[in-house]
């Protein structure tokens, strides 16, 4: 049996704890649910978001925020990891069940400015500082031994 789900939050939902969950799904496959919510959810996941996760080979154009309150007390959890302060600052200082809560702060892409280029540019700086932290991430999982052996692949498309 998985120990929990693997809950990423962020404020909207849009592109951080997108991106994270796009990369846990990949690197965990079938050894840990993997979800994103958001404090206050967005209405669509960032197109540019989408886009620099496909240069990635990782689909996002199915996926849709979702609140935070669709996990509270009716998923098992087993890390919550905020991305961002604010998330940090209104998720629940304790999560029912879960084992660990870790907070990693990245830049929000959605609010950088400039050309589309530079703004391009912003979200593939926080879409790899993700990837390395959830490399990380998976690599404690492992070392905790919270994580069974894999039995197979998990799609990194599913919502």
């Amino acid at each position: 049996m998985p120990p929990g789900t693997f809950l990423v939050l962020c404020t909207g939902n849009s592109c951080r704890s997108q991106m994270a969950e796009a990369f846990l799904r990949r690197r965990l496959g079938d050894r840990m649910p993997v979800a994103s919510a958001g404090t206050e959810p967005a209405e669509r996941v960032h197109p540019l978001a989408i886009q620099v996760m496909a240069e990635k080979g990782l689909d996002l154009r199915s996926h849709r925020p979702k609140d935070l309150r669709e996990f509270l007390g009716r998923a098992r959890v087993h890390t919550v990891a905020t991305l961002c302060d604010r998330a940090a600052e209104s998720c629940p200082t304790t999560w029912p069940g879960a084992f660990r809560r870790i907070h990693a702060p990245f830049e929000d892409p959605a609010s950088a400015s400039g050309s589309p280029e530079e703004r391009l540019e912003v979200f593939r700086r926080v879409r790899d500082a993700i990837e390395a932290q959830v490399a990380a991430w998976v690599t404690e999982l492992e070392a905790l031994g919270s994580l069974p052996a894999s039995t197979s692949s998990r799609s990194t498309t599913a919502p």
